[in-house]
């Protein structure tokens, strides 16, 4: 018998220090995009339209805040 999917379990650690996480609160007109970023005192919250080219030029400017910080952000975003 193979062992079951448990999704609580992460396959890899998270580093804090080098990931960009967002969540995004998703409604049909408003997206609240909260997140925590390498380099950063404060954890960002940004309101924007409900439009996904916005969302990525955001966490693009944030990965560029980052990396101006001193902090590499290894994941690439696609």
């Amino acid at each position: 018998m193979s062992p079951s999917f448990d999704a609580s379990k992460s396959l890899t650690a998270l580093d804090q220090d080098s990931t960009l996480v967002a969540v995004i609160e998703m409604s049909q007109t408003k997206w609240l995009i909260a997140a925590t970023v390498p380099g950063f005192e404060r954890n960002p919250l940004k309101k924007l339209d409900a439009d996904p080219d916005s969302v990525f030029r955001l966490l693009r400017r944030w990965r560029s805040e980052a990396i101006q910080a001193g902090r590499e952000v290894r994941r690439p975003m696609t």
